[in-house]
């Protein structure tokens, strides 16, 4: 089982979450960016643009948050947060 937990911050408060289960046979890299994907659609947001420091901190923590500066448009949260919470 693979499980990524989503969160919306603004001000230190968490706005929503939600997490993401993945039972299929995908890599982890698949899984991840469908779960992202899923987190998107349902909190209604656009795809985040993973940047280098972005990826760098996901390698080493498993986990990355998403400010302004990887939207295109504009957000009204400081920011996403993905965090792998459970893998096979």
């Amino acid at each position: 089982m693979f499980r990524l937990w989503g969160k919306l911050f603004k001000d230190n408060r968490l706005l929503k979450d939600t997490t993401i289960c993945d039972d299929s046979r995908d890599t982890r890299t698949h899984k991840i960016f469908n779960a992202l994907d899923s987190i998107c659609y349902e909190f209604d947001l656009g795809k985040p643009i993973w940047l280098d420091a972005t990826i760098e901190e996901f390698k080493q923590h498993s986990k990355a948050r998403f400010t302004q500066d990887n939207f295109i448009e504009s957000i009204e949260f400081d920011y996403l947060e993905i965090h792998v919470i459970e893998e096979d």
